[in-house]
């Protein structure tokens, strides 16, 4: 268990996952955290991370700093998308080792499953077949850092876990037009369709995958219950178990924002992958289990919207 005064470095702590553990963590009363911000620490930069811990020496870290994006980011910027995640969690993993750093705990990504992975996905169907191709050079990155946390563990007796969560909503998400996930971009556009009058919102793709989505607060609850609860080689699914079709999913999203035009399919745009699924039975087991069901998440993440300065960028 965490010393409620131990010190804990949260990687990442601007964005939507590291903002929500920053959070969950003041919540239940741990007040010694340290953050940097990008300017301040480049986790890029191996000397200017070796410095950083030598200095702080953490005695937890949350690893939830990445570069992320949707489909169309994934698919433009892949050697950009492998190379600042492969180089910024190796640095931070083996500095936090080197500095005898007591736990780590390491963010991946659900994409990290084989593309035609058996549905729900377990955790041991990683490696199993190939990745899918729009976001394989992110799902790369992320395997190394699970793998370098097991085998720092089996060569150095570690203590190093990670953690791969389902798609995530909720505050301090991003809304970019083209840079953001399913779930932001649909409340950006219907919210945008309801101030402009418009008739109709053309989504991409048929609508047919199938998708699971968990409120990033409750990721960030599981997050430091795994720090407290949690040893193991093996990574840990974070998700909810129950799934939507991305037509069901924009209908409910389009509901909530209140916007009343019509829902129009173009099916020349890519699907992605057909059902994503995690099986969440490990972390059920642990004694854990999300809160937040999704039509009061979507409520949530479209208040934080309308207070959200990103928003404005077009």
């Amino acid at each position: 268990m965490m010393e409620k005064n131990a010190k804990i470095y949260v990687a990442g702590h601007r964005g939507m996952v590291g903002s929500a553990i920053v959070r969950e963590l003041k919540k239940q009363g741990y007040d010694n955290l340290i953050t940097r911000t990008h300017k301040e620490l480049d986790l890029c930069r191996q000397d200017a991370v070796e410095a950083f811990f030598e200095q702080e020496k953490p005695e937890y870290v949350f690893l939830a700093a990445a570069k992320v994006g949707g489909i169309v980011a994934n698919s433009e910027a892949l050697a950009d998308f492998m190379y600042y995640n492969m180089i910024l969690e190796m640095n931070v993993i083996h500095s936090a080792y080197e500095n005898g750093c007591k736990k780590l705990e390491f963010l991946g990504s659900s994409c990290i499953y084989p593309r035609m992975a058996p549905q729900p996905m377990p955790e041991s169907c990683l490696l199993t077949s190939e990745l899918e191709k729009t976001n394989e050079a992110y799902a790369l990155a992320k395997i190394s850092g699970l793998k370098y946390c097991e085998f720092l563990n089996r060569q150095y007796g570690t203590d190093y876990i990670s953690v791969m969560p389902t798609n995530l909503y909720g505050p301090n998400d991003n809304y970019h037009p083209t840079h953001s996930h399913v779930l932001p971009a649909l409340i950006r556009r219907f919210h945008e369709a309801k101030e402009e009058g418009l008739e109709y919102v053309t989504c991409w793709g048929d609508g047919s995958p199938l998708r699971e989505f968990l409120y990033v607060d409750d990721l960030a609850n599981l997050c430091v219950f795994l720090m407290n609860n949690y040893s193991g080689n093996e990574t840990v699914n974070a998700g909810t178990g129950k799934e939507l079709t991305i037509k069901e999913l924009t209908e409910l999203t389009a509901k909530v924002i209140g916007y009343k035009g019509e829902i129009r399919w173009d099916t020349s745009k890519p699907n992605g992958t057909p059902r994503k699924l995690l099986d969440v039975s490990k972390a059920t087991a642990l004694g854990w289990t999300y809160k937040t069901e999704l039509e009061d998440g979507i409520r949530l993440a479209y208040e934080d919207f309308l207070n959200n300065p990103m928003r404005a960028e077009r």
